[in-house]
């Protein structure tokens, strides 16, 4: 599980990265730079979103535990 989670962490910022590239690069046609760096940023975005279902899954199926602060007493 870890592996996967390393992996998605790494494809988005890949892809959070060629959306600044292509924000970045110099181009006589900025309407086709903007659709590439809005492809892009939907691609971070659904590979964020997978991410996060994936996580979620992994939590119902017991395959990860939750840790952090233990609640505190009532």
């Amino acid at each position: 599980m870890k592996y996967l989670v390393v992996m998605a962490f790494v494809a988005i910022l890949a892809s959070l990265a060629s959306a600044l590239f292509f924000m970045m690069r110099n181009g006589k046609n900025d309407k086709a730079k903007g659709n590439h760096m809005a492809k892009a940023l939907a691609v971070r975005v659904g590979l964020s979103v997978v991410l996060f279902v994936c996580i979620l899954i992994a939590w119902k199926l017991g395959y990860i535990q939750p840790t952090g602060l233990p609640s505190a007493p009532r």
